[in-house]
């Protein structure tokens, strides 16, 4: 898969296309017409209208062979009828759980919950644990994949139709809204086969990091499990127990971390604010299309591959993804500690299973692939180790009381400097005792507090007021 947002390339990246630009009558404008921070291939003749016109001709052409293709799912920025269609398309017929393996996960759920509770303060936090099947997984995380894929989607459709000037906005009229279905069909067609690949690959409803699934809800996926359980000369069932310790700790820490799931989906949004576009890329799919592939969504696809938008990187949202791969790191580093704390002394093979996963990221896995295509991040294996690292020796010089503690807010969490030198944030925590580091809540509380008390008496301070002038009234004269 590529690695940067949805299959896009970085045009910075692309040295044949730096010789391209400029050169031509086009300019690497396809539309005739000048884009914001391009140039105006136009110079000073300024819009065409009559060669608008016929390029908006042609368009209509295109998306009359695009109908079947976008069905009836192409309303937002993200056709997810085309996304599910492609993704089961790719998953393929699937084998039901049998009862029997279905209650195996749930046995194996209920130990791990019954360790988990000696190694952290932070209470169960599923009601339920099922068995998914790849087609189950997709149903019921696509909710939760809507709240990632819109943001960046909406952005990117925005820029391209900002990119019009105001007189080809009113002659395209209603086909404005036919651009935003490309690009719903676009985005549909790249995150159709990202999750029919990841369906197959997770083991878990938080195997990338996030909680995909229903809140309250565990869910281990069998088929999977088995598949990373070969060759690692492992018992099954300890496998089993494993996943199912990690998928309970992820529930624990995103049910009673309230803001978390919030801070992580707040972070991909202020990502996709800074996504800027170069159009000049549009003129590549132009040249040479065959509107009548369009009716195929597994060509729609090829056609995108190729590089039909390109999102530049800003600094906005370099540093957005920095944050991002900051928390999933810590989510995963805690997550880690947490399962080898509950289960190393009565699983011996749980920090052998630990160091496979890690191996597993480090090469690739579907997180990795999925979250580079979709918005353009790579959750680095060396910001996973440090995180681990530096939860470990905050429980060992401080106690799981005072780790657990760290998730009470987002001001206290350690950052990506402190992932480089967790001796430093360890020594803030426990510098001067426990009680120290909770002062910044205890701050919080107390300024809450004394504006609540301010608000109560009003009438105190007018009098007050009142007072004031008739005190000082003899030294004024």
């Amino acid at each position: 898969m590529s690695d940067t947002p949805f299959g896009f390339s970085n045009p910075d990246d692309d040295p044949d296309r730096k010789k391209d630009e400029g050169s031509g009558s086009g300019g690497g404008n396809p539309f005739g017409f000048g884009i914001p921070g391009g140039d105006n291939p136009f110079g000073a003749q300024g819009f065409d209208p009559a060669q608008f016109g016929q390029m908006l001709s042609q368009f209509g052409q295109m998306l009359a062979g695009m109908g079947s293709a976008m069905g009836t799912g192409g309303a937002g920025p993200v056709n997810y009828e085309i996304a599910s269609k492609l993704a089961r398309q790719q998953i393929g017929s699937v084998t039901p759980v049998s009862a029997g393996t279905a209650d195996a996960v749930r046995d194996a759920s209920r130990l791990a919950e019954l360790w988990l509770d000696a190694a952290t303060t932070l209470p169960a936090g599923a009601t339920k644990t099922v068995a998914w099947t790849p087609v189950e997984w997709l149903e019921n995380t696509l909710d939760t994949w809507k709240r990632l894929c819109d943001p960046i989607a909406e952005q990117v459709n925005g820029m391209m139709l900002q990119g019009l000037p105001e007189e080809a906005r009113a002659m395209a009229g209603p086909m404005m809204g036919m651009f935003s279905q490309m690009g719903g069909v676009a985005f549909g067609s790249q995150l159709g086969q990202a999750l029919g690949q990841l369906s197959k690959e997770v083991m878990t409803s938080t195997d990338i990091g996030l909680p995909l699934g229903p809140a309250g809800t565990a869910a281990l996926l069998p088929a999977a499990i088995e598949e990373f359980g070969e060759g690692l000369e492992q018992p099954a069932q300890e496998i089993l127990v494993f996943v199912a310790a990690r998928e309970a700790a992820h529930q624990r820490l995103y049910s009673h971390v309230p803001w978390l799931r919030q801070r992580l989906l707040a972070i991909v949004e202020e990502y996709a604010r800074g996504i800027r576009m170069d159009m000049s890329s549009i003129e590549d799919l132009a040249q040479g299309l065959d509107p009548s592939a369009l009716s195929d969504p597994s060509k729609i696809e090829e056609i995108l591959k190729q590089g039909a938008f390109e999102p530049q990187t800003t600094p906005e949202q370099l540093a957005a993804l920095e944050r991002l791969e900051t928390m999933l790191a810590l989510v995963e580093g805690w997550v880690e500690t947490v399962v080898i704390d509950a289960l190393g002394d009565r699983l011996p093979g749980v920090p052998a299973l630990s160091e496979t996963l890690r191996r597993r990221r480090a090469t690739g896995g579907p997180a990795e692939q999925t979250f580079a295509t979709l918005v353009g991040l790579e959750l680095r294996p060396r910001k996973l180790r440090e995180a681990a690292a530096l939860w470990r020796r905050l429980t060992t010089d401080a106690g799981a009381d005072a780790r657990d503690k760290v998730w009470e807010h987002p001001d206290l969490l350690p950052d990506s400097s402190d992932l480089d030198n967790p001796a430093a944030f360890v020594d803030r925590v426990i510098g001067g005792g426990t009680s120290a580091f909770e002062d910044p809540i205890a701050q919080l509380r107390e300024t809450m507090e004394r504006e609540r008390a301010e608000k109560d008496r009003p009438d105190d301070g007018d009098d007050t007021a009142d007072r004031e002038p008739d005190d000082d009234s003899g030294k004024n004269s």
